[in-house]
């Protein structure tokens, strides 16, 4: 049997401030758990040292204004570093599974990074997809973002990826942050019902989530049929984590993983640092790596408070019997989107960066295309709160590209080389794995 591997990236250097929940502490009880009680020695286990990304790395999935130097520290890199690391062992058959327990998180960073949001400045899993998909060639994937939070970033990077099912299940946006992951968010025209919401009422415990996975998510990944499997792998769904209102529980975590399986797991949120975190870890740990997790309990775990509202069952039955149906659907929706005469979906967005203050006016044009998923022209402007106003067009080329669409694509960027409305012009293009940005105050161009 190949173990799981396990790679820890506490991130010592990296703080937002000294008392902020997204603290190294997260990790170090975790850790000093593991340790005291062995996990590690067992022959189950395999651990990994981190890795480190590099800017050609983050450019492939994000326009970092005005660069990412600006927009990243060497915590970020050596985070999404280490969970490359880690996927590269699963994907060379060194280890059957493994979990990058890492920070910074990521899974509210989107595909445009004018600051930090959601304490994400880069999306790890995003990254380390894109990475992947570059190097091994795999092309079906699915995340399944297990975080109490809407796994935004991720669901915008990859909304109009008909090869990537985003699934996330989270406490409904309209008791938390960010505010979105609603039943209607469901993919753009030519990739529709390849993004899933669940959005679920407050103090809904492990009956309900495990009743979700096992009628809603492992249905739509068997249907699927992804060639690798990550869970961003949120945990302040627990009842003790202070910034969220939900009831699920160490056991609940494991046997989640137990059932999902997921090749990579990527830690993403999770803040009740001593309370919860150490035993939730501990049960990702053991079910991934086959290890008896029967006996492994919360202190202050008392069942008889963990009991689910038949009423919410009823209706987490409603919305995933709809949102199966979506998905099963979706091909017959995508071919009517492709019949349109329009060349183009426009889309309008207002993002605010609840970390830095930024206020983002953002603008998406997909090129409809009939032959491929089509290309995005994006404009933005962030108002930062020192006063400037940074104005960007970017223009990116998915790696499913048509012919028609790459060259198109690559003729927008260069046709707006010289234009001085925008401070940078960018061209992302995963087909040749070539990353481009035009300063056009300095005109000069820079390549990864």
């Amino acid at each position: 049997m190949k173990p799981t591997g396990i790679l820890f990236f506490p991130a010592f250097d990296w703080a937002i401030s000294p008392t902020h929940p997204e603290r190294e502490e997260r990790l170090l009880y975790t850790r000093d758990q593991i340790f005291e009680e062995g996990i590690m020695d067992l022959p189950q286990i395999k651990e990994y040292q981190p890795g480190l990304a590099t800017a050609k790395d983050i450019a492939r999935v994000h326009f970092c204004v005005p660069d990412v130097e600006a927009q990243i520290t060497e915590a970020h890199l050596v985070s999404v570093g280490s969970a490359m690391r880690l996927a590269d062992a699963y994907m060379q058959g060194e280890i059957k599974n493994g979990f990058a327990i890492i920070r910074p998180p990521g899974h509210h960073a989107k595909t445009v990074s004018h600051g930090n949001r959601g304490f994400c400045n880069i999306n790890n899993e995003a990254i380390m997809i894109e990475y992947l998909r570059q190097k091994y060639g795999i092309k079906r994937i699915a995340v399944v973002d297990t975080d109490v939070h809407h796994g935004d970033g991720t669901q915008e990077i990859f909304y109009n990826d008909p090869d990537v099912l985003f699934i996330s299940f989270h406490q409904d946006g309209r008791t938390l942050y960010p505010g979105s992951g609603h039943l209607d968010e469901l993919g753009g025209p030519l990739a529709y019902g390849t993004t899933i919401n669940l959005p679920l009422a407050p103090r809904t415990t492990d009956t309900g989530i495990l009743y979700a996975l096992e009628k809603l998510i492992m249905p739509l990944l068997e249907e699927f049929k992804p060639e690798l499997v990550v869970n961003s792998a949120g945990q302040d769904n627990h009842y003790s984590d202070p910034l969220a209102d939900m009831r699920f529980s160490a056991q609940g975590y494991a046997r989640l993983n137990e059932i999902l399986a997921p090749d990579i797991a990527v830690l993403e949120g999770g803040y009740s640092v001593q309370t919860a975190l150490p035993y939730v870890n501990m049960s990702l740990i053991m079910a991934m790596a086959g290890i008896d997790y029967t006996s492994l309990r919360e202190p202050d775990y008392v069942p008889e408070r963990m009991r689910e509202n038949p009423a919410n069952l009823e209706y987490i039955e409603k919305m995933a019997e709809r949102q199966l149906q979506v998905f099963r659907q979706r091909e017959e929706k995508i071919a009517k989107n492709r019949k349109t005469k329009e060349r183009f979906y426009n889309m309008h967005k207002h993002i605010f960066y609840d970390t830095d203050y930024i206020h983002e006016d953002q603008s998406i044009q997909l090129r409809l295309c009939q032959e491929c998923p089509g290309f995005r022209l994006i404009t933005s402007s962030a108002q930062h709160p020192n006063g400037y106003n940074y104005r960007v067009y970017c223009v990116s080329i998915p790696a499913n590209a048509c012919a028609s669409c790459q060259s198109e694509a690559r003729s927008c960027y260069t046709d707006m080389s010289g234009n001085d409305r925008y401070d940078l012009i960018y061209l992302q293009d995963r087909i040749d794995d070539e990353y481009r940005s035009i300063d056009t105050k300095k005109d000069l161009e820079m390549v990864l």
